[in-house]
């Protein structure tokens, strides 16, 4: 597939973030009853059997290298499998909510990985985004209506802090790794199609997740799942493994990574508003002031310089 264009880019990276926060918030009632490998098993299969035509080389598109499919490996690892694991266990610990604040981070953990291994300059504002994002979280984290939500699954005081406090860590290494994954993509784009990374990086999940999930599938009662969960795997699993995949890599062809990194600001406030409107979350007033912080430093790390410098004057 050639290029799209510039507006219509743009509509795919939307809608790919979109999607990307609708999961993260729905994974919770999944984790609830699938064990998390499980369910990233689950999802690989589901994605694996959909893409099969994918798979295929066009005529117009190089063979393999070594390095690209060591760049494969490790989109797959970090942004799928990894990312996966990370987010469902984080937003099982925590809340979707919790998850959407913590995910505004990813762009600040792009232009860190862009300064650490690519040598890039990073602007100081993207460093006050940085402590944006920090402030938001932390914020977010000691905001009391969490820890009612956490401590209210049973847990002593202490044990619900600890495991609060885990989830919070979870879903930050799930930026960090959704942050690598935009980095490789970028990169991948220049030699194949969105399809066929699409493809090719959901194989690697499957076999990756594979062990783990055969094992637990032996041994789960499949039968006490209720076919509305099963709807909503189905969902979840194309979602998460096909049309997310495919709109941003798609959006990536035609965008910059820096300037697509805007467009994850719909990550956030999408998994906040499934968490808030489908799953009876509530959104106090600390919580969010967390959000605008968290959703600010969105945009100082991600907008043109010259936008940014109109924006704060």
């Amino acid at each position: 597939m050639s290029s799209p264009s510039r507006p219509l880019a743009y509509l795919f990276l939307a809608a790919s973030m979109s999607l990307v926060g609708s999961y993260v918030a729905l994974s919770k009632p999944l984790a609830a009853a699938f064990p998390v490998l499980l369910l990233a098993w689950l999802r690989f299969a589901i994605g694996a059997l959909a893409m099969l035509g994918w798979l295929r080389r066009p005529p117009d598109e190089p063979a393999l290298t070594r390095q690209t499919r060591a760049l494969l490996f490790l989109h797959a690892l970090l942004g799928n499998f990894l990312f996966t694991v990370f987010m469902i266990y984080g937003v099982s610990l925590t809340s979707a909510t919790s998850a959407g604040v913590l995910m505004a981070s990813i762009p600040a953990c792009v232009a860190l990985m862009s300064w650490l291994f690519l040598g890039e300059r990073v602007a100081p504002r993207t460093w006050a985004a940085v402590a944006c994002a920090v402030l938001g979280i932390a914020l977010f984290a000691l905001s009391q209506p969490e820890h009612e939500a956490v401590a209210s699954q049973g847990l002593g005081p202490q044990n619900a802090l600890d495991s609060q406090w885990l989830g919070y860590l979870l879903l930050l290494a799930a930026s960090v790794c959704e942050g690598a994954y935009s980095v490789i993509g970028k990169k991948l784009t220049g030699t194949l199609g969105p399809r066929r990374i699409t493809a090719l990086i959901n194989l690697w999940g499957l076999a990756l997740a594979t062990p783990a999930g055969v094992w637990l599938a032996l041994q789960h009662d499949f039968s006490a799942v209720p076919p509305g969960t099963w709807l909503l795997l189905v969902f979840y699993a194309l979602t998460a493994c096909m049309w997310s995949v495919w709109l941003w890599m798609t959006g990536l062809k035609a965008v910059p990574a820096a300037q697509a990194g805007v467009f994850t600001v719909l990550l956030p406030v999408s998994a906040a508003l499934v968490g808030v409107l489908a799953l009876g979350e509530r959104l106090s007033a600390l919580q969010a002031l967390a959000f605008a912080i968290a959703l600010a430093s969105v945009l100082l790390a991600t907008l043109p310089a010259g936008t940014a410098r109109r924006a704060a004057r």
